[in-house]
């Protein structure tokens, strides 16, 4: 009886932790909804931006700018890791911090210094803990990316790399982080922000027309220093967008795998109970049926 009292309190409690992780699986489906439409919202401000920069680099081929040019002298690449503020789910952030060292052998196997800068709590929490020096960070943004927020970070990424090394500067920026690309499926991405890589297109070229003829004012080098901040500020806040859908559907699949295990082990403790019964009543049978020979053989004597 002992035992069938404790299967049966491991059935409540596992029947309990289902019924958590179920109710988290669907507050996660709803968020993956809102996240999707977010970037969607997103995309045609991105879009025109992109296209607006690309049609002024294209038919300005001499033209310059510190965020298009180059800086070999310097040797510090800024590395943004945009993980997660929030766990359950699963290795979205071990894939992507993961993916960040990786990139960041690379850069040192290539002679450069490597400087993260980290948004979301799981990432600062992890480099804190070995110790890592962190140039920047941001929490509390992760599932709820806001504009303001990538303007923030855009403008310190900005700011850093049109500084020299002895000034605390970059020569580079790196961006990791998660794109969602279906309900099941999301990948860890790497991108180089700084200094820009625009690709100039004509009309003979493949993939396309050719970009818009676009007159500027007062000069295409004004518009460039209105237009690449506001570009790379929407890129970040693109990449947060991705992310956010891509951990809420991590941890939709995360909670739903959780649900299902804790439905099996429910099952396994309930046969487990089951056949405990069983034994217990054979037990009883068994000495109920051998009492009552005994009581005969003692009456026959």
């Amino acid at each position: 009886m002992a035992q069938i009292r404790q299967l049966r309190q491991r059935i409540r409690s596992v029947g309990s932790t289902a019924k958590i992780t179920r109710a988290q699986e669907m507050i996660a489906t709803s968020r993956i909804v809102k996240a999707q439409q977010a970037v969607t919202a997103s995309k045609p401000y991105s879009d025109q931006i992109t296209r607006a920069l690309s049609a002024l680099v294209s038919h300005h081929v001499g033209i310059d700018h510190p965020l298009l040019r180059e800086q070999p002298e310097d040797k510090r690449s800024a590395v943004l890791v945009i993980s997660s503020d929030g766990g359950f789910c699963g290795a979205y952030n071990a894939n992507l911090i993961r993916e960040a060292e990786s990139l960041m052998a690379a850069l040192r196997e290539q002679g450069r210094e490597p400087v993260p800068y980290v948004v979301g709590n799981k990432g600062i929490t992890w480099y804190r803990f070995r110790e890592r020096e962190l140039a920047a960070e941001w929490r509390g943004v992760s599932s709820r990316p806001d504009f303001a927020t990538a303007e923030r970070i855009g403008r310190r990424l900005v700011e850093d790399f049109l500084k020299t090394d002895a000034e605390g500067g970059v020569g580079e920026i790196h961006v990791v982080y998660t794109e969602f690309v279906s309900m099941l499926t999301q990948q860890v991405q790497v991108r180089r922000l700084l200094p820009l890589e625009v690709e100039e297109r004509d009309a003979d070229s493949a993939g396309g027309a050719a970009p818009p003829a676009y007159e500027f004012e007062p000069t295409a080098e004004a518009a460039l220093d209105l237009l690449l901040p506001n570009y790379i500020e929407s890129r970040i806040f693109h990449m947060q967008l991705q992310s956010a859908a891509a951990f809420h559907a991590a941890v939709r699949r995360a909670m739903k795998s959780a649900t299902d295990n804790a439905n099996e082990l429910i099952e396994v403790y309930t046969r487990q109970m089951n056949q405990a019964r069983q034994a217990a009543i054979t037990q009883e049978i068994s000495e109920i049926v051998g009492g009552a020979d005994a009581l005969a053989d003692s009456g026959g004597e």
